[in-house]
C-alpha cells in the first residue's frame, strides 16, 4: 500500500489508495432440481473474532500517542509565497502542535493530529538562521513591536526562545524576504494560530523531514 507522505510543515502531498474487493459467491439451483428442506446444523455457532496481538497493540499505541498524524490538508502542489490554507471545520479538540520545515519553507498547524492550517513562511538567513528543534511556546504578545530591529511591528507573536525567536505576522511573505531567525507567516494564519495557541504548546522545526498518516510527529 502506498504511503501518504508530506513534508513536515505541509509540502506536496502524494496520495495512493489501494482498494481490495471481495467477491461473494453463491451456489445456483437448477429450476427442475428438487428443493430439500433445510437440515438443522449441529455445529456450534462461530465465536466472535477480536483483534489481538500486534494489531491490538498498535491500535492501543496509536490511540495513546498525542501527536499522531490523522489528516493532511488536501493541497494541490507546493505552497507558494503568500498562500495560506485553513480548515478546522469538524475537527475535534486535541493538543495543538505546529511544525515548520526549513527546506519546504512551510508551516503546518495540527490539532489532535488533524492538519488545520498551512502556509509558506519567511525564515532566517545563514547569518541569522532559524533554529532547529522542539520548542514550547514561552509567551504570547498580540501587539509586539521589535525594539531590536527598529520598532518593526510583529503582531500575533508566539515566542519560542528567550532571545526573541518567534512565529509572527506583520511582514510580506514573498521571495527575497528574510528574517533574523523568526518565522514570518501571513497575517491570516498568524491571527488564527495566535487565537488557539497557548503557553507550552510545542513547535517542531525540522529541515526536510517527511511524515505520513499514522506517523507520530514527535
Amino acid at each position: 500500500m502506498d504511503v501518504i507522505l508530506k513534508w513536515i510543515g505541509g509540502g506536496t502531498v502524494a496520495v495512493g489508495l489501494v482498494l481490495a474487493g471481495v467477491a461473494l459467491g453463491g451456489r445456483a439451483t437448477a429450476d427442475d432440481e428438487q428443493v430439500q428442506a433445510p437440515v438443522a446444523s449441529t455445529q456450534a455457532a462461530p465465536r466472535p473474532v477480536f483483534a489481538h496481538g500486534a494489531i491490538a497493540a498498535k491500535a492501543a499505541a496509536d490511540a495513546e500517542r498525542l501527536y499522531t498524524v490523522r489528516r493532511i490538508l488536501p493541497i494541490d502542489g507546493p505552497i507558494k509565497y503568500g498562500d495560506w490554507h485553513w480548515d478546522d471545520e469538524g475537527v475535534p479538540d486535541g493538543p495543538l502542535l505546529v511544525t515548520v520545515d526549513l527546506d519546504a519553507r512551510v508551516i503546518s498547524i495540527f490539532r489532535g493530529g488533524f492538519e488545520i492550517g498551512a502556509a509558506a513562511v519567511m525564515l532566517g538567513t545563514d547569518e541569522h538562521p532559524t533554529p532547529l528543534g522542539v520548542f514550547p511556546i514561552l509567551w504570547k504578545d498580540r501587539h509586539n513591536v521589535s525594539e531590536k530591529y527598529g520598532d518593526a511591528p510583529m503582531p500575533w507573536s508566539l515566542f519560542l526562545t528567550n532571545d526573541g525567536v518567534a512565529i509572527h505576522g506583520g511582514h510580506l511573505v514573498e521571495n527575497g524576504y528574510a528574517s533574523h531567525g523568526c518565522i514570518g507567516v501571513p497575517d491570516e494564519i498568524a491571527s488564527r494560530l495566535f487565537a488557539i495557541a497557548k503557553k507550552g504548546d510545542k513547535v517542531v522545526i525540522t529541515d526536510g523531514q517527511r511524515i505520513g498518516l499514522g506517523d507520530s510527529i514527535i
